[in-house]
């Protein structure tokens, strides 16, 4: 009886080992995902104080920044009379 027991349990694990499980979120598609990046040299008070800020508002640190850049770079381009190329129409 256990022999029974024991085949039926190893076939029926094998049988689950073999599916793909997936974890986490899903993949962004390539048009959403970000590929560049950019470096930036600060002091660690700058850098304290921007990871500061970022909590507070409750995102990452990386978002944080691209946000308040996107920001202060429409700001200038505008004062300019140009239009940022990462503003949709």
């Amino acid at each position: 009886m256990s022999s029974a027991v024991d085949c039926s349990f190893f076939v029926i694990t094998i049988i689950f080992m073999g599916k793909k499980k997936t974890r986490g979120r899903p993949k962004k598609k390539v048009a959403d995902s970000k590929s560049q990046l950019l470096q930036v040299r600060l002091e660690q008070s700058e850098k304290d104080g921007f990871e500061a800020a970022a909590k507070m508002a409750g995102i990452p640190l990386s978002t944080w920044v691209r946000e308040r850049l996107r920001i202060i770079a429409v700001d200038e381009l505008e004062r300019y009379g140009k239009t940022p190329k990462f503003i949709k129409k």
